[in-house]
């Protein structure tokens, strides 16, 4: 499946190389990193169709990846990747979300028609489940593509947003003129209410008001204590 984006959590050297590298030559665009720390910064960064994640990783294991992931991402499929075969380990896989359990040593040919295969059908449910869903938001000078997690101005310029980003925006949108609190917004995009995610929720409205900025028009207007308005001045 040409151009799908795929995120390869894997400690060993030898066999990210090898995993990143095959996958590209099956038109695959890979990033590889190797270990979780890194994995949780990169997914706030960029999207992903779907993140490869090995289980037996030093300072934090796939397992414990896995759950911070499905927090914040809960869209976001994974596999594990995993030397280990016990029953109890591949049942805790897939209770903590994972959509396939790969054993290792790893055949390559084998996981490239099994992310081909995973990722048609999720390609089909998500088509399904959204064919009466707003693809696109009209936001004064600007058009917020949410497929493409883009906002683009009136004269063609356009800025990329973050998977969260885009989240953030969609969700002020979608109530555009009413009340989005902290609360609401924290639960959904962050899973927590505390004092650290409210400050990263400010540095994100930060963005997204840079990113709407050639509009006068548009604002999201801080209310103090309670949240935030997305509003469009006519």
């Amino acid at each position: 499946m040409e151009n799908r984006r795929i995120l390869l959590v894997e400690d060993d050297e030898s066999l990210g190389y090898l995993l990143s590298e095959y996958l590209k030559m099956k038109d695959f665009q890979v990033k590889w990193v190797k270990n979780g720390k890194d994995a949780l910064k990169i997914v706030e960064q960029d999207f992903f169709d779907l993140m490869v994640l090995d289980v037996m990783m030093p300072e934090m294991d796939g397992f414990t990846l896995a759950k911070e992931l499905h927090k914040d991402f809960p869209e976001t499929p994974f596999i594990f990747l995993t030397s280990r075969s016990l029953k109890i380990d591949v049942l805790k896989g897939f209770s903590l979300g994972a959509v396939d359990y790969l054993k290792k040593p790893i055949d390559e040919e084998e996981l490239v028609v099994r992310l081909n295969t995973l990722l048609h059908t999720l390609t089909r449910t998500n088509e399904n489940k959204g064919d009466d869903l707003l693809k696109e938001y009209i936001l004064g000078d600007y058009v917020f593509n949410i497929e493409n997690q883009e906002v683009i101005y009136k004269d063609g310029e356009a800025h990329k947003l973050t998977l969260r980003e885009s989240k953030l925006l969609q969700l002020l949108v979608s109530k555009q003129n009413e009340l989005c609190t902290h609360k609401e917004i924290l639960h959904s995009l962050w899973g927590q209410n505390d004092f650290f995610a409210k400050k990263s929720l400010n540095v994100f409205i930060s963005h997204l008001r840079k990113y709407l900025g050639n509009d006068p028009s548009i604002n999201i207007e801080n209310l103090h204590n309670q949240g935030f308005i997305f509003k469009i001045e006519s």
